[in-house]
């Protein structure tokens, strides 16, 4: 059996760190405020000459690293990302030239913040299907070139950030990408959107000056959203793969909001303990985020050889999904 085993894994993030504290502006004893109803302490903002593809090569640059081996062993670069450098080309062409990666084909998915899950499916699906060997997977976003600063509930959530990870077909049942489920509903999809940005309603003067072209999520209906969808995808993840949620020994959520973490483990009466979180030093990364928290984890030894996985991402569109793995 062919299984898409991870062999290197790396982060690309920028240098500036910004606290709660810097949204004061907005509310009062902001540390406070934004803690208490996200878990989030700080995150991480890009400066203004960089772009998601910077991040994104940085982490590809890390993973190859740490995989052991040369660009010119990557077939297919898949790059998950809702701020892509711009509306055309793909960013991942430009993470190929930048990488040196000559043999690969290279493209875009766009799932919001499940664009790393769905990245991560699509390229095991070539593995599996044999047009492709070694795949480079990349979640990156730059949500601070398209927050809405004055919006307070949304502005504090989301940070920059770039994860990858190389994934490469092997002949072997004992670990790799086990079983995946990922989904959408179109119904959701005006919930989280940026109004003005593509053919729908172009940008203008009179856009720019309502702030259409700026991130807008209705923060209640996705909550309710998230904190249904992640146990039904739990629970459809572990039966297809013929094993109970108990036995998993580690869950990676997106990670948007320590809320509704705590939400979905007392829901599915999963210890919070399983729950793998970094959101309180990075925020809401969006694509990045279920990467930056799987290669922390792995790299640190706390996900260990043998160890059954859960990733999990949901974003707008709406989409969710998750892939179950063995390391």
């Amino acid at each position: 059996m062919m299984q898409s085993c991870i062999i290197g894994s790396g982060a690309g993030l920028p240098e500036r760190v910004v606290g709660n504290d810097f949204f004061s502006y907005l509310v009062d004893d902001a540390d406070e405020w934004i803690s208490s109803r996200t878990g989030i302490r700080e995150r991480r903002f890009v400066s203004p000459d960089e772009s998601t593809s910077d991040l994104a090569t940085r982490a590809a640059q890390a993973a190859l690293l740490d995989a052991g081996i040369s660009a010119d062993e990557i077939d297919c670069i898949v790059v998950g990302t809702s701020t892509p450098d711009m509306i055309l080309p793909a960013t991942a062409c430009m993470v190929q030239k930048e990488i040196g990666a000559k043999n690969a084909f290279a493209f875009d998915i766009n799932s919001v913040c499940g664009s790393f899950v769905f990245a991560l499916d699509t390229a095991d699906s070539f593995i599996r299907a044999g047009k492709a060997r070694t795949a480079l997977v990349i979640g990156a976003d730059t949500y601070s070139k398209i927050l809405n600063f004055d919006d307070k509930t949304t502005a504090p959530l989301f940070g920059d950030g770039a994860a990858a990870v190389i994934i490469r077909g092997e002949e072997t049942s004992e670990k790799g990408i086990l079983t995946s489920f990922i989904r959408t509903d179109g119904n959701g999809w005006p919930l989280i959107q940026v109004p003005s940005s593509g053919s729908r309603k172009p940008v203008t003067a009179e856009t720019i000056a309502a702030k259409e072209n700026t991130f807008y999520m209705a923060g209640k209906p996705v909550y309710v959203f998230a904190v249904s969808a992640i146990p039904e995808l739990i629970q459809t993840v572990c039966s297809k793969a013929g094993i109970q949620p108990a036995d998993l020994d580690w869950l990676i959520p997106h990670q948007a909001n320590l809320r509704i973490i705590d939400a979905v483990a007392k829901k599915h009466d999963i210890p919070k303990e399983k729950f793998l979180v970094n959101l309180q030093k990075y925020g809401n990364t969006s694509a990045a985020s279920v990467g930056l928290a799987l290669n922390e984890f792995r790299q640190d030894g706390t996900i260990k050889p043998g160890q059954l996985v859960l990733v999990m991402g949901f974003g707008g569109g709406l989409s969710w999904g998750g892939l179950l793995i063995r390391f």
